[in-house]
């Protein structure tokens, strides 16, 4: 099991007492590139991880979307409000704001509205009344007029629970003749596109949408080192197990296969570490 957070800045805080010295800043100079990022990575809180990612994202001259997508489509309302917090603490100004700055039209209006952090958390009834008035207002406002209604789609996407969200992609499909996932891909395009297929493919399956990133970074010639990175770091504080069981169902080898296969040294050990299997 991996070490988890507050373990390794427990490490850090004693070594820079004891040496008065940064871990991070000596390991810089004693580690390979690909490896100082995760280190770097590993030795941060989950929040100041997502935070550092997305300011990165958005000092490109064209805002890095699948880092920002990601990211702000798969945390939940805690772990947003943890970011929003320390993002305010670090750089003396809003995320929102930043976002604001940086990216324009459906997208951001999706993006910020779940950056505030209203979606209603899960409770203990179930309103399928209103799932099905949503699963209808979704495919009235889609497939069944010219034109996507697409503020009615971010109304209901960001603001109603994870598990009523779950129950509605499924009655959507009594009104409309594809699915959430093909209706996304027919009625928009763009970064808009990307954002609302991140965020329906996390609810209907969070572990299986975090499996699906790493074998991404992985497929192709030449690994894509920085979302393989920034996946293995997120993992080390979640469910792994269930992680590495999806990726095994979809892909038939593990993990731990493709990561023997596509990196190496001691950058190999520490991903297989944090993987956490063996075949």
């Amino acid at each position: 099991m991996a070490i988890k957070t507050k373990s390794r800045q427990n490490i850090a805080f004693f070594y820079q007492r004891r040496t008065k010295k940064e871990l991070a800043s000596a390991l810089k100079l004693a580690l390979s590139s690909h490896l100082v990022t995760m280190i770097w990575g590993l030795l941060k809180t989950p929040a100041q991880y997502d935070t550092s990612e997305l300011k990165v994202s958005m000092k490109r001259l064209r805002t890095g979307e699948d880092s920002l997508t990601e990211i702000i489509c798969s945390r939940t309302n805690q772990e947003l409000q943890e970011t929003n917090r320390v993002y305010k603490e670090m750089y003396k100004t809003d995320l929102e704001k930043d976002i604001i700055s940086d990216t324009s039209g459906d997208f951001v209006k999706l993006i910020i509205t779940l950056a505030k952090c209203r979606r209603a958390e899960d409770g203990s009834v179930i309103d399928y009344e209103l799932i099905d008035q949503d699963a209808w207002d979704l495919s009235d406002a889609g497939v069944k007029r010219k034109g996507t209604d697409v503020p009615k789609w971010i109304s209901i996407m960001t603001k109603r629970s994870v598990c009523h969200l779950h129950k509605l992609y499924e009655r959507y499909k009594s009104y409309s003749p594809y699915d959430m996932l093909e209706s996304i891909k027919k009625e928009i395009k763009g970064d808009l596109e990307c954002s609302f297929l991140n965020l329906v493919q996390d609810i209907q399956n969070n572990a299986l949408y975090f499996a699906n990133e790493p074998y991404d970074s992985m497929k192709s010639k030449g690994t894509h080192d920085k979302v393989l990175i920034r996946s293995m770091v997120f993992f080390s504080e979640v469910d792994m197990l269930k992680i590495s069981s999806e990726f095994k169902r979809k892909y038939s080898k593990f993990l731990h296969y493709y990561i023997q296969q596509d990196t190496k040294r001691n950058y190999q050990k520490v991903l297989l570490y944090l993987c956490g299997e063996d075949d």
